[in-house]
């Protein structure tokens, strides 16, 4: 889904709300009235919105109503700073998905099994446990506020019936397994999130240094793009243009300026960094 429709959606607190509650259990329209308190008509309104997006769908049940619930499961992230803009929406992967190599700088370990390889991600771990805890706090600022349910009015609770025996006991023990993957898997979101905070203050330090050395008219981070492209190529106006994805009148641009205020040199047709 694009992040601007989504952004545009979630920008409503009714159907935040909405969503809020659905994440707890399929709901009605009546239902929903009377929790977020809003007429049924409003409520109709923005489910149709919800439901033109793809977020929610609904069901009829034998009693012929009509129940509401979400379909599928994405994360919405949104950057604000000096040096720019952005929104990203994402869906989850499959399960089955390898992750062997694709996150070089990241290891992340599961079941005692590192998935992913680098030193340096300890490192970052550690720097960004010690950031300031504030910043989570305020990360969590919206589902803290969050409406809570009585989990004993959940329809979909079950028949209450247990196992026994041999079928009981493997039972239990294959919902414990679950669970303590759950808390893991939590815990990793939480360190990913940490780690996240770490990585955006190091970024903005390099953008303010950038800015510092060239003025803050520049655009600190297309010339950030330009000199990691110099480590990463051979250093020709041709190679950092398509590894940016620039035109070369830019990036020529840039690297005479950079040139200018002692940050790289030239020898013939190739550059590096002083």
């Amino acid at each position: 889904m694009d992040s601007a429709v989504l952004l545009d959606l979630l920008g409503n607190e009714n159907r935040r709300r909405i969503l809020r509650l659905l994440a707890q259990k399929p709901c009605y329209v009546t239902e929903i009235s009377e929790y977020i308190g809003v007429s049924p008509k409003a409520v109709i309104d923005h489910l149709r919105k919800l439901e033109e997006a793809g977020l929610i769908e609904s069901t009829t049940d034998d009693q012929r109503r009509k129940y509401f619930r979400i379909t599928r499961s994405l994360r919405l992230e949104v950057s604000v700073s000096p040096y720019g803009f952005g929104a990203k929406s994402a869906y989850p992967a499959r399960s089955t998905l390898d992750m062997s190599g694709r996150c070089p700088h990241l290891t992340i370990e599961i079941d005692g099994i590192d998935n992913g390889s680098d030193t340096g991600a300890d490192a970052a771990g550690s720097d960004a446990e010690s950031a300031d805890a504030a910043g989570s706090d305020a990360e969590s600022a919206d589902t803290a506020g969050a409406d809570v349910l009585d989990p004993t009015t959940d329809r979909d609770a079950g028949d209450g019936r247990n196992g026994s025996g041999v079928e009981g006991t493997e039972a239990s023990s294959e919902i414990a397994e679950i669970a303590a993957e759950y808390g893991r898997l939590q815990e990793i979101d939480r360190e990913l999130s940490l780690a996240q905070r770490w990585i955006h203050g190091r970024v903005e330090d390099a953008l303010a240094e950038i800015d510092e050395r060239l003025g803050t008219e520049a655009d600190s981070r297309f010339y950030a793009a330009v000199l990691a492209a110099l480590t990463e190529t051979d250093g020709t106006v041709e190679s950092v243009a398509e590894e940016v994805g620039a035109r070369e009148e830019a990036v020529t641009d840039a690297l005479r300026r950079l040139s200018d205020v002692g940050v790289v040199t030239r020898t013939g047709e190739t550059y590096r960094i002083r």
